[in-house]
């Protein structure tokens, strides 16, 4: 029996502290069969991005070559190994936690956690290299490039992007019209990943970014608009989160009766479960955060609690309202009494957040989505049904149903 990973998501630490992990990694494989290098996969908060992240980093680091049997001998991608493994330099950049207080703050946290990234890249691979603290965020990314171009002309980077989306989700919640600031035309985060963008002229292979919501980063003839979206790709489904029988899988390891996880079944079921991610998929995901959370609280107790919630890791009423609010129409109480009942909601999903378009109908409904507060049940002709995927979600509709707008 091995530890449950509450809370870990380094999956190096993970491996060496002989936690319990989730054999994901077949879905590197998946991904390397795509023929897209620069890719967007997004989830609901607290779903597993990190720990992939980590996963692909571990996985393609030319550092981790005498590692690769300790880290990956007992997984799938380890007796299976792709042609590209221990292939990259592997350039990691985290923007969750940017303060989003004043436009001065982001900007100022921004080119922190770009610093952060290069100043690790640097020490990690002994790049003679010294990071300008006067540079502007992507003038620090442009200057990183050229000196790696110079001194390893032969290899290439995997940058890893983990939040790409974070502050600006941060930024529309408080103030709709801030995202504007970062993401539009010429303004500071767009110009940043041209800059990356122009990397994978040279020496930028692969990109993998995760999120939340699809923002816009792309202009008409300029910034970001190289990558693939796979978030509703049904091949990815189960890439993150887990499916029943992997829930069984993880109570076997932890030697609990067949009658014990049959009533915690039931419990993650109606709290955890029910998340589904593509029309044509066919089983339905649990929060894995949620799960292993209230796993280890059981097998410590032996016992479900009342109310088996971990209210630090859930999603809040207070951020369900603020999202609700961005939408000034007058369809929000339709929306949300639909969502309540088996009608559900028949919508077209938005690609992309675009902060200089007025915020809709459809992006409301399409955010919901992408939080997780709303999922895929089925296809209604051309349009998914959207429905609420368990409890904890609901309670936030039921709510702002009995507050009214």
């Amino acid at each position: 029996m091995k530890k449950l990973p509450n809370g870990i998501s380094n999956y190096e630490e993970l491996l060496e502290d002989g936690y319990y992990y989730l054999d994901k990694t077949y879905y590197i494989e998946e991904l390397e069969s795509l023929s897209d290098k620069r890719i967007i996969f997004l989830r609901p908060r607290k779903f597993g991005k990190t720990l992939f992240t980590s996963v692909l980093e571990n996985y393609y680091d030319v550092l981790k070559k005498e590692k690769f049997e300790k880290l990956f001998g007992e997984t799938y991608i380890g007796k299976n190994p792709t042609v590209n493994k221990n292939k990259y330099f592997i350039l990691k950049f985290n923007f969750s936690g940017i303060d989003t207080e004043s436009t001065e703050a982001t900007i100022k946290d921004f080119k922190e956690k770009v610093a952060l990234g290069i100043s690790r890249f640097i020490d990690n691979y002994n790049i003679d290299f010294n990071i300008n603290l006067e540079q502007t965020a992507e003038d620090m990314l442009r200057s990183i490039f050229l000196a790696f171009r110079i001194q390893k002309p032969d290899k290439k980077i995997y940058v890893i992007i983990d939040e790409y989306d974070s502050f600006a989700n941060e930024l529309r919640e408080i103030n709709k019209e801030e995202p504007k600031k970062f993401i539009s035309k010429n303004n500071k985060v767009r110009i940043w990943y041209e800059v990356l963008k122009e990397g994978t002229e040279s020496i930028v292979d692969r990109i993998f970014m995760t999120g939340v919501v699809p923002v816009t980063l792309d202009g008409l003839t300029s910034g970001f608009n190289i990558s693939r979206d796979i978030t509703k790709d049904g091949r990815f489904n189960e890439a993150l989160g887990f499916n029943k029988e992997e829930l069984t899988d993880i109570m076997n390891n932890q030697e609990l009766e067949i009658m014990e996880q049959q009533e915690i079944l039931s419990v993650m079921k109606e709290y955890y479960g029910g998340y589904k991610f593509s029309v044509g998929s066919e089983n339905y995901m649990y929060n894995p955060a949620m799960c292993i959370y209230f796993l280890s609280n059981y097998i410590e107790s032996r016992k479900i609690p009342e109310r088996p919630v971990n209210e630090n890791i859930t999603n809040d009423y207070t951020q369900f309202a603020k999202i609700l609010d961005l939408y000034q129409g007058g369809a929000k109480q339709e929306i949300i009494e639909d969502a309540l009942t088996e009608k559900g909601v028949i919508c077209e999903l938005t690609e992309k957040f675009n902060s200089e378009l007025e915020f809709n109908q459809k992006d409301l409904i399409s955010m919901l989505y992408y939080l997780g507060y709303l999922t895929i049940s089925e296809r209604i002709i051309c349009f998914p049904k959207l429905t609420i995927p368990n409890r904890v979600m609901r309670e936030n509709f039921v709510l702002f149903s009995k507050d009214g707008i």
